[in-house]
C-alpha cells in the first residue's frame, strides 16, 4: 500500500516536471488607471514586468483588490508568477 503511495507521488512529480511550470520573478510593477466614461467607473491595471522585461503579464483587478495587491507587493522581499496557473506568489511576508 505505501509503495503504490510512492508510485503515485513520483509519478505527478514527473507530470510536473514534465509539464514544466512557467515560474517567473516580478521584478518590477507598473499600476495604471484608465477612465472610464463619464460618470462610470474607471478600470485598474497592474503590468507585471517579469524577470527583467523577458515577459510581462498585465492584471485587471477590481478597485478593491489593488489595494491588497499594492499592499502585499509593498510587504513581499520576492513575489513571482505562475504563468500556468496565473497565480501570484507573495515571499517572506512577517507573520507578526
Amino acid at each position: 500500500m505505501a509503495k503504490q503511495a510512492t508510485n503515485k507521488q513520483n509519478d505527478g512529480q514527473q507530470e510536473r516536471i514534465e509539464r514544466g511550470y512557467k515560474i517567473r520573478q516580478v521584478t518590477q510593477i507598473q499600476p495604471s488607471w484608465k477612465e472610464g466614461e463619464r460618470g462610470e467607473d474607471g478600470e485598474f491595471y497592474i503590468q507585471l514586468v517579469l524577470d527583467n522585461g523577458v515577459d510581462e503579464y498585465v492584471l485587471q483587478p477590481s478597485e478593491d483588490d489593488v489595494d491588497v495587491l499594492l499592499g502585499l507587493f509593498e510587504k513581499s522581499k520576492y513575489t513571482v508568477w505562475d504563468d500556468e496557473r496565473r497565480i501570484l506568489i507573495f515571499e517572506n511576508i512577517s507573520t507578526k
